[in-house]
């Protein structure tokens, strides 16, 4: 759905040979996974990698080796549509409400929240900057169509009539980092990695079990049903039908049992003398955009405070370039379309303000059929407001409300769930949910994975062993390729290329992104 004249995803491969420092199960060597640079990505590419099982880092790319690596990372996505708010969510939203309206401040009961963060998956940040893209921008951009179309002619007199884009990457849209020591979106920096307390034992939750049923409800029950007994006995004489009864009994219990949505904690209307006054603002991730830029310096300055405190960071670890490269780098190029959302599509910055400063901010990308969450950073000072939690549901409720104008955005992309890490199954609580089978590539349940997950850490989920992978790799001559500045398919490429073949590393970058992402994307080959 790349809007038209829109510059065409433009990566670099650099496969996965080498195992790095697991951030879960500590483990030196055992987190293994392919990765890939983006120097410029559309969300349509971008959607459908992480529907293959991608997750972006700032600019850095990556697909765990599922059936290699130490601690599996299945996509999880949530059905916003029809999201169930549980107990405790509840507990997060009328905690909220209470410190807003009247300051009250409730004391945090220990073992309530699971996490920091409600996306906080803690991977090695090491391979990201190791393979860190070294080529110029002047590399990256393709030759004039005249050139183009040589290539396309050189093509069809070899027997193949593949075809060649001629588009032309807007300049100055790029911005390439050689820095090395740079932390990675979805991970917080190099000492994140040994901050995290280990996790109590215990497998966590029983998610395959449904939610034991709430004391509050039955006692809601026994009052309807004394009242109705009341009632009778009052109009004893006169004549109560038994469908009336019968129908005043189902209204009550309708109106009393009817759960509330997260947008009735959220917009709940506040008394007229509020203590506090939150706002939740999205902003583009640009410095052209002026909100973007004139709250860069708060915003960067509670991400230190956050990094200090609860990742135990250096100063030097998350200063202001830090930031921008772990935070405010997307590959993303931002999109309007008729049919999506106001804001548009790519990557935002949701800030909480309360009382005219930010205490919060959820980083997201808004995708042709999701919201992804990247991170999220807070102030220590409010830890009391559950704010991952928090932020979780209110990005929830935004990608319910951004349906209404685009319909086909319905998911809330929570990241990777990790059932070998107890402490990483929490997302999973956020349903209903679905987990992304690392074979085939299709959604199933968690409620039926999650028994499975118990047997192995690594699974099939789809069940159907006849099913394959529906997008994988037909045709690799026709895998686009971005060479001397040409494009090109890799047929064509193939022929030109001297030195030793590459096809098996263009074969598995290939198969990884499947056929759809490998003719419209452009790998750079130097």
């Amino acid at each position: 759905m790349a809007a038209a004249g829109s510059s065409p995803s433009i990566v670099e491969y650099f496969g996965g040979e080498d195992g790095y420092r697991c951030g879960y199960c500590k483990n030196e060597s055992g987190n293994l996974s392919h990765g890939m640079w983006a120097h410029s990505m559309t969300v349509q590419d971008y959607q459908d990698l992480i529907d293959r099982g991608w997750r972006r880092s700032g600019k850095y790319v990556y697909k765990p080796i599922m059936n290699q690596t130490c601690c599996p990372q299945y996509t999880i996505r949530c059905q916003a549509l029809h999201f169930q708010t549980s107990k405790s969510h509840k507990k997060v939203l009328k905690k909220m409400l209470k410190f807003i309206s009247k300051g009250d401040v409730s004391k945090v009961v220990s073992g309530e929240e699971p996490m920091d963060s409600h996306i906080e998956d803690v991977v090695s940040c090491d391979f990201a900057y190791k393979s860190e893209s070294r080529v110029s921008q002047s590399e990256l951009t393709p030759l004039s169509v005249d050139h183009a179309e040589r290539v396309e002619n050189e093509d069809k007199e070899t027997g193949e009539t593949k075809e060649v884009d001629q588009q032309t990457v807007e300049s100055g849209s790029l911005q390439i980092c050689a820095d090395r020591d740079t932390p990675v979106p979805g991970e917080p920096s190099h000492s994140a990695k040994t901050a995290h307390a280990p996790p109590k034992p215990g497998k966590g939750a029983d998610l395959s079990k449904p939610p034991c049923r709430k004391a509050k409800d039955i006692r809601k029950e026994r009052k309807l049903q004394k009242l109705l007994q009341n009632q009778t006995r009052t109009l004893e004489g006169s004549q109560l039908q038994a469908g009336d009864q019968g129908c005043l009994l189902q209204n009550s219990k309708s109106k009393a049992n009817q759960p509330k949505t997260i947008e009735d904690f959220i917009f709940d209307t506040l008394p007229d003398d509020a203590r506090h006054k939150l706002e939740v603002r999205l902003v583009p991730v640009s410095f052209e955009d002026p909100q973007f830029k004139s709250s860069f310096n708060q915003s960067a300055t509670l991400f230190a405070k956050y990094q200090m405190a609860i990742h135990k960071d250096t100063p030097s670890d998350c200063g202001e370039n830090e930031f921008t490269r772990f935070l405010c780098d997307s590959p993303l190029e931002a999109e309007n379309a008729p049919n999506g959302p106001e804001c548009g599509y790519g990557s935002f910055h949701q800030q909480y303000w309360l009382d005219g400063k930010i205490i919060a901010v959820g980083v997201i990308d808004i995708l042709p059929c999701c919201v992804s969450s990247v991170y999220l950073y807070y102030d220590p000072d409010y830890s009391f407001l559950s704010l991952g939690v928090y932020s979780a549901l209110r990005e929830i409720a935004f990608t319910r409300q951004l349906h209404e104008k685009a319909p086909d955005l319905c998911f809330y992309y929570m990241g990777f769930y990790i059932h070998s890490c107890p402490k990483m199954r929490y997302k999973g609580q956020y349903r209903p949910s679905d987990l992304l089978c690392p074979e085939t590539y299709v959604w199933t349940p968690i409620e039926q994975c999650l028994p499975l997950l118990e047997h192995s850490k690594y699974c099939r989920f789809n069940q159907d062993v006849k099913a394959v992978d529906e997008g994988r790799i037909k045709e690799l001559g026709r895998v686009r390729v971005l060479h001397k500045r040409t494009v090109m398919p890799y047929s064509v490429y193939k022929k030109r290329r001297k030195g030793p073949s590459d096809e098996a590393s263009v074969q598995q970058y290939a198969s990884l992104v499947g056929q759809t992402c490998s003719e419209r994307m452009l790998l750079f080959r130097s």
